[in-house]
């Protein structure tokens, strides 16, 4: 098992992650069915947000007790956390100007965003694997956010797994409106990527942001899938970035809803901690030291994530050989019924 979810509060902790889950499929739904869900969650919401956020930058630059108490600024001041929200943000507003065609998103030449802005997201992620791996290599390091975390082949590997999943984004031109201007569908993007970002990501949550993984690593990562392989064809990575926006700003204002400090505190019961710390606490957990610790789930998830990026990516280049054609300008998951259940949503122009 890759958690710690057997003990007294397993019942809480599974609750609490399926309530995070249905949440997060809900808010989407409001969210991706209308203009004025999509602009309150994705505009409205995110600038009154960063007023707050420069509001408590300030506060705790000038001493302002409120701020330099506030949980945002105490437990998610890192770079990850900010690049990751407004990462994703950016990726919502961009993907409603495709499905609702504003501005340049109608636009050819525009089309290629979702590719660009999602290789993005995952170079942010690979890069705090590969940091992982540099500061803390087979022992424990301090977080600059007061995580521990253990480093070593595991970041490496699922580094790698990531880099090759960028590469696993075919038809990078071929993203349309839906014809019910709900979603913005990327249909060559089917099941088999879906898997294996799923695969990948939960690997670097399990890495790099343990203490948070129970939610954003089963809870985030299931709402979209769950929506895509129902109910929403060819709308993933659409629902991917909205929930991801969804839970960053929830998480950004709440952390300690989900977060477990260094000393071992946590403020809710429903935290669950994954088994890489091997007795389900903090304890004897020292900077560069290796007792409690446990890596053998980060390498398995690390080491699959990679195998099957590599088998995709093979595949790809494979039918691609075969069709003679070049599979970013071009759709290569034809044959399949949820590219085709997909383009028949799409409003091709």
């Amino acid at each position: 098992m890759f958690f710690h979810v057997y003990g007294e509060h397993a019942l809480l902790q599974w609750g609490m992650m399926l309530v995070v889950l249905a949440g997060l499929i809900l808010w989407n739904e409001f969210a991706r069915r209308t203009k004025t869900g999509g602009l309150i969650t994705f505009l409205a919401i995110p600038l009154a947000l960063t007023a707050y956020f420069v509001a408590i930058a300030i506060g705790a630059r000038t001493g302002a007790e409120w701020a330099l108490n506030n949980q945002t600024h105490l437990y998610m001041n890192g770079w990850f956390h900010y690049a990751k929200l407004y990462a994703a943000l950016t990726g919502c507003i961009g993907f409603m100007m495709i499905k609702y065609k504003w501005g340049i998103g109608a636009k050819h030449w525009f089309k290629p965003f979702p590719f660009v802005i999602v290789a993005i997201n995952i170079l942010i992620a690979v890069a705090s694997d590969f940091e992982s791996a540099i500061k803390g290599w087979n022992c424990w390091w301090l977080s600059s956010e007061g995580v521990w975390l253990y480093g070593g082949w595991h970041n490496v590997m699922n580094g790698i797994a990531g880099i090759i999943n960028i590469f696993c984004m075919t038809a990078w031109w071929n993203v349309y409106s839906s014809k019910d201007k709900k979603d913005m569908i990327w249909a060559d993007m089917t099941w088999v990527y879906i898997v294996i970002y799923d695969i990948w990501n939960f690997a670097y949550t399990y890495n790099c942001l343990p203490t948070h993984s129970w939610f954003c690593g089963i809870a985030l990562l299931l709402a979209p899938t769950v929506a895509a392989l129902l109910w929403n064809r060819g709308g993933w990575i659409q629902n991917r970035a909205n929930t991801l926006a969804i839970w960053c700003m929830f998480a950004q204002v709440f952390p300690l809803f989900q977060e477990t400090f260094h000393d071992g505190f946590h403020k809710f019961n429903w935290v669950a901690l994954p088994t890489t710390y091997a007795d389900g606490t903090l304890n004897g957990i020292v900077e560069g030291g290796t007792a409690n610790a446990n890596p053998t789930a980060m390498t398995v998830i690390s080491a699959l994530a990679l195998i099957t990026n590599i088998i995709a990516i093979c595949y790809i280049i494979a039918v691609s050989k075969k069709r003679h054609i070049n599979p970013y300008k071009e759709d290569v998951f034809i044959n399949q019924k949820y590219y085709k259940d997909s383009m028949a949503r799409a409003d091709v122009d």
